[in-house]
């Protein structure tokens, strides 16, 4: 994608910001939102520099953060949506700085940035990882023979539909490992678009105003010559459900992530919920085969992160090494996934209505209730 000039100041895309991200170069930031958006909620990166003061302190001068600033090398300016970005990098500009870039479309556009990431061949086909990299939000395109499935499919929709016409695909199913808490999945929507099916664990959909496929334990769904088996694991939500493909991966939803385990309380029901998400990592992932590799819907940070950019870890490894499933102690366990929890995600009870079909916001609401990271985990 080319780079767009406004003034003086010239106008980087966020996937080409995001590439830089994931091949590690050396990047200076300055973020002139508000510093309590800023605090919640950044662009992280192996070797960005990031720093925040509010627009307003820098629209007559920026003489507050001259000091901070590179001499030599591009400064990539963000706010909320691109239009504060330019005025202060037009000051810089001004101000004797050559290389200013001003990231188009602001925070909103980074975070509704989803950057597709091959995980691995499968019979006919391959799996490929649709990263969020802005809200940490993991979906799943699994192709094989012409034929494919999405699973925990984001609200960009139009993301999906480029890469299945790029490659000449047909969609055949969406899936939803649960009831999404943290954002809005845009599987029903693209399953009447398209018409494929629509699947979702029935114990999560009790109160859904839509029809769809119901996502039972021991079922298979076929694409091409794939096999994805259905696993019942609750514990996140009481429907919660993983997905074996191809018997090499294991899509885990937010019940298993590379660092952490899926928090149990976003319904309300922490204290019912916390013996099945024991249940589910202690046994029934302990009854796999630990050369499955984890592939989970959700990322807390740049660490899980291969140098590729994808989030893929052996079960094997897990095991080992995440804290959350070597927790001895029942009580103990509880109080990790009870206690002193992050907040929770933005909006949840109204992205979870959303997702019910009981709300149905206009663009702009939809893009409000999803700003800020992604909360569904503990550690």
């Amino acid at each position: 994608m080319d780079m767009e000039q406004k003034n003086d100041v010239t106008e980087i895309p966020v996937d080409v910001l995001a590439q830089k991200v994931l091949d590690g170069e050396q990047l200076f930031i300055l973020d002139v939102r508000t510093t309590d958006a800023f605090d919640d909620w950044k662009i992280e990166g192996e070797n960005v520099e990031i720093i925040n003061k509010p627009y307003f302190e820098l629209i007559d001068s920026i003489d507050s953060i001259m000091h901070q600033l590179p001499k030599n090398n591009p400064i990539y300016v963000i706010c909320n949506k691109g239009g504060s970005s330019q005025m202060v990098g037009q000051n810089i500009k001004e101000a004797g700085y050559e290389n200013v870039l001003s990231i188009k479309g602001g925070m909103n556009a980074w975070s509704e940035l989803l950057v597709p990431i091959k995980i691995g061949d499968i019979s006919g086909g391959e799996i490929t990882q649709f990263v969020r990299i802005g809200k940490g939000c993991l979906s799943y395109l699994i192709e094989s023979n012409g034929e494919c499935a999405i699973v925990d499919t984001n609200r960009m929709i139009d993301q999906y539909e480029d890469f299945i016409k790029k490659n000449k695909l047909q969609l055949k199913h969406l899936i939803d490992t649960h009831l999404h808490a943290d954002h809005i999945s845009g599987g029903r929507i693209l399953a009447e678009k398209t018409g494929a099916t629509y699947h979702l664990p029935p114990k999560d959909a009790e109160e859904v105003t839509f029809s769809y496929s119901s996502l039972e334990e021991g079922e298979e769904i076929k694409i091409g010559d794939v096999i994805i088996q259905v696993l019942y694991s609750p514990g996140h939500t009481i429907g919660s459900t993983s997905l074996i493909v191809d018997e090499k991966y294991l899509l885990t939803g937010d019940i298993l992530f590379v660092d952490s385990i899926g928090r149990p309380d976003l319904a309300g029901k922490a204290e019912d919920w916390v013996n099945d998400l024991r249940q589910t990592l202690y046994k029934t992932y302990r009854n796999l085969a630990d050369n499955l590799y984890v592939l989970p819907a959700h990322y807390m940070g740049i660490n899980e992160m291969s140098k590729n950019g994808s989030i893929v870890e052996k079960l094997s490894v897990l095991f080992e090494r995440n804290h959350g499933l070597n927790i001895e102690s029942e009580e103990e366990f509880r109080k990790t996934v009870s206690e002193n929890l992050p907040p929770q995600p933005n909006s949840y009870q109204q992205i979870r209505d959303t997702n019910m079909g009981r709300l149905n916001p206009d663009f702009d609401k939809q893009r409000e209730m999803e700003i800020g990271p992604n909360r569904c985990a503990v550690r």
